[in-house]
């Protein structure tokens, strides 16, 4: 793979882009459209938000692989397709406020500024919210996209009522506190279970009501902190 000649922490210079935009776009390309992703601009934002950035220097070569990949502290930067999906089933226009739960790398948050007005991000553990914040300054990401080291099973109510709320983790039930934050027309994306088995859950809120459907199979960390 080209990629492999990239220096781990190369952001400079013209002579290492152009491999790693080919890495984007083999992504784009094969794992993306081939299996439905259809906004364009969820495939925008993936074909050029430089997702190496947002991996420890060691997995660099595997970062547009079809998989997650162990960010350290227990946790993952999720599958390309999953955080194309997400992103896609959260309709996003471009003038929303957007709730992350779990930011871990801090690539999704990126992905889904690319995509709305604002986005906060809410990490549970510290240094990986310190290490996210520095991968999306890197990335040139950072301008709308901020990171939070709090509690995300609890939302963040400051910033309350969101447009669309994406959760990077699974809980055996959707938290109470996250529909209360979601506005009305709002959408959310969250994975569902136990340990073992999965859904991702899309959830829309219309006149008050709360409406869910099943989008996919899927496997994510445990949701941390106190899940009510």
């Amino acid at each position: 793979m080209e990629a492999k000649t990239i220096p781990p922490d190369s952001t400079a210079g013209d002579q290492w882009l152009s491999p790693w935009a080919e890495e984007r776009r083999k992504m784009v390309e094969g794992q993306l459209r081939r299996r439905g992703i259809r906004d364009s601009r969820v495939l925008t934002a993936m074909l050029e938000i430089p997702r190496q950035l947002f991996v420890p220097p060691e997995s660099r070569v595997s970062c547009y692989g079809d998989f997650a990949l162990p960010i350290g502290y227990g946790q993952t930067i999720s599958q390309p397709y999953m955080t194309a999906l997400m992103a896609e089933a959260l309709e996003l226009r471009g003038a929303e406020t957007v709730l992350e739960i779990g930011a871990g790398s801090g690539y999704a948050a990126a992905v889904l500024g690319a995509l709305a007005a604002r986005v906060v991000s809410l990490e549970i553990v510290p240094a990986l919210a310190e290490r996210a914040k520095a991968s999306l300054r890197a990335a040139g990401c950072g301008g709308n996209a901020e990171v939070i080291a709090a509690d995300g099973a609890a939302g963040y109510a400051p910033l309350a009522p969101y447009d669309a709320i994406s959760v990077a983790a699974c809980a055996p039930e959707i938290p109470v506190a996250l529909l209360e934050q979601l506005a009305d027309s709002g959408r959310m994306a969250i994975p569902v279970g136990g340990p073992t088995q999965q859904n991702l859950v899309v959830v829309s809120k219309r006149g008050g009501r709360i409406f869910s459907r099943i989008s996919v199979g899927c496997l994510f960390v445990p949701l941390r902190g106190g899940v009510k």
